[in-house]
């Protein structure tokens, strides 16, 4: 009996170490896992985008506005001030576009209040599609102007904040979570349907007596994954049903525009799927992998913790994740009506992405088919 257990167990360990895909599913993608959690996930708001509209241009300002740049809270995007652009309208621009987060309006009596000790108020408006981040930009504000007013007139009642948060006026948190939630709920579904259902396909041999028919690989292909492309976009129009009529979402922006966006985006996972297909020869295998990449996806997509708190090489890394892209093309629909001139840049990142990976998987699954 213990001579048959121990020679199963020598038998179990000599096959995971010559199966060199196992080897990597049990020693590789963890400590990958660990590294990803270690820097991405970080719940800290700290380098905000923030514009400064400086109608005073005095020295009292502009030392004002270098309070916001030290320390790590803030990150001025641009000083604007007496030009010949509207700035209600460049500052709704911005937003709408996800360029900056809050901006700071500085009066142009700024500086003679001050010197009378009369009360001045600056106006903040924040972005409160992130309500968290709207918070925290406040409190942070709040602290640095109390501190300029303390240093400038020896006490803290002149200089106050009057603040508006555009979007989500409530900061309502679940406005920001569901949208997260549906594009991660489409990123998984896919990849992991596409994925498992051609291995699967292969496990039983209905695979190969398909390809014994005159139907050609492309058409194989299109017809396999025209069923998951359908269920994906289903999945989605239910979650997106569940959040609009039970949790009260809004949604600002043209239905058509997103679908059209999902489209896009369902090369990039439907590409995944394939690809992960044509290297993985089990359910399992191919199964893991895909939950490898949505996780990867979804911790550098920005939905967890924001990406301007991970570090710079993190950063950079998060360029290579389409979801960080459609997470901020959906967000920008349903919170801000953000229409396809706000999204160019999102929007032709996410179809050379699809592009790319599904021309890629393709040729392979026709590789592998013949």
């Amino acid at each position: 009996m213990w001579r048959g257990y121990i020679g199963l167990i020598r038998k179990e360990f000599i096959q995971i170490r010559r199966d060199r895909n196992m080897l990597g599913i049990i020693f590789l993608m963890p400590i990958i896992q660990l590294l990803l959690l270690g820097y991405a996930v970080n719940t800290d708001v700290k380098q905000l985008d923030i514009d400064i509209y400086d109608f005073d241009r005095s020295t009292h300002s502009r030392e004002f506005v270098r309070s916001f740049e030290a320390g790590d809270h803030f990150v001025p995007e641009e000083v604007i001030s007496h030009s010949n652009t509207d700035p209600v309208w460049e500052l709704a621009k911005r937003f709408k576009t996800s360029e900056t987060q809050l901006a700071l309006l500085i009066p142009p009596n700024f500086s003679e209040k001050l010197t009378r000790n009369e009360n001045v108020t600056v106006g903040l408006i924040a972005d409160g599609s992130d309500a968290n981040a709207a918070r925290a930009g406040l409190g942070y504000a709040g602290q640095i102007v109390r501190k300029y007013s303390n240093h400038v007139t020896g006490m803290e009642v002149p200089l106050e904040i009057r603040h508006n948060f555009l979007y989500n006026p409530e900061l309502e948190s679940v406005y920001y979570m569901i949208p997260g939630i549906i594009v991660t709920l489409l990123t998984m579904v896919t990849t992991m349907l596409t994925s498992m259902g051609i291995v699967r396909e292969r496990e039983t041999g209905t695979l190969e007596q398909i390809s014994v028919t005159p139907i050609s690989s492309h058409a194989l292909l299109a017809g396999k994954i025209t069923t998951f492309a359908f269920l994906g976009l289903l999945e989605m129009g239910l979650a997106l049903a569940v959040g609009i009529l039970w949790f009260g979402i809004p949604f600002a922006g043209s239905p058509w525009f997103l679908l059209w966006v999902s489209a896009l985006y369902l090369l990039t996972t439907l590409g995944m799927g394939t690809f992960f297909s044509t290297i993985t020869s089990t359910q399992q295998q191919a199964m893991f992998l895909a939950w490898f990449f949505s996780v990867f996806a979804i911790l550098t997509s920005g939905f967890f913790s924001p990406i301007s708190n991970m570090p710079i090489w993190m950063q950079n890394i998060t360029l290579l994740n389409p979801m960080r892209y459609f997470m901020t093309v959906v967000r920008g629909i349903m919170m801000k009506g953000s229409g396809p001139a706000d999204m160019i840049p999102d929007i032709l990142a996410i179809t050379a992405y699809g592009l790319t990976v599904f021309t890629l998987a393709a040729a392979r699954f026709r590789k592998r088919t013949e």
